[in-house]
């Protein structure tokens, strides 16, 4: 019998950062989200966000890619979003999205972390917080 415990930190903004996910929206969208991940085979260890983006903290199986569950997370969350006109408006994710493999050491801290985005950013913007980890990690946006 196969073990993997991989934990990635998924992170995902609306189109063109477009500040659609309001508190109760969001409310419901993660719930949504957990349930769809729970019926996907996806183990959703933590999920929050603010206005213009979500945060996830899953550990990938055996047979899953970070791009496979990215797709199923955010082409299925927006459908819903759009079948029960959410928004009130079209909704969509930006194409792109944020990932990076979190310590079995890391894991309490991240899911705090995810916990607390309403006060993280009242205090910096998400583009701000990208701005900071590309910086200081000295990664570079993939141009697909």
């Amino acid at each position: 019998m196969s073990f993997v415990k991989i934990w990635i930190h998924l992170v995902f903004a609306t189109k063109n950062r477009e500040p659609l996910l309001l508190k109760d929206i969001r409310h419901h969208l993660h719930k949504h989200i957990i349930q769809n991940c729970a019926d996907k085979g996806i183990f959703l260890q933590a999920i929050n966000g603010h206005t213009d983006h979500i945060h996830c903290l899953i550990s990938l199986g055996k047979d899953q890619s970070i791009s496979k569950v990215s797709q199923l997370i955010k082409g299925e969350s927006s459908f819903w979003i759009n079948q029960n006109n959410i928004t009130g408006e079209h909704f969509s994710w930006q194409d792109d999205y944020f990932a990076v493999s979190v310590s079995e050491s890391q894991v309490g801290a991240v899911v705090n972390y995810i916990k607390n985005q309403e006060t993280h950013h009242a205090k910096k913007s998400f583009e701000d917080e990208v701005n900071e980890f590309m910086t200081k990690y000295g990664w570079q946006k993939n141009q697909d």
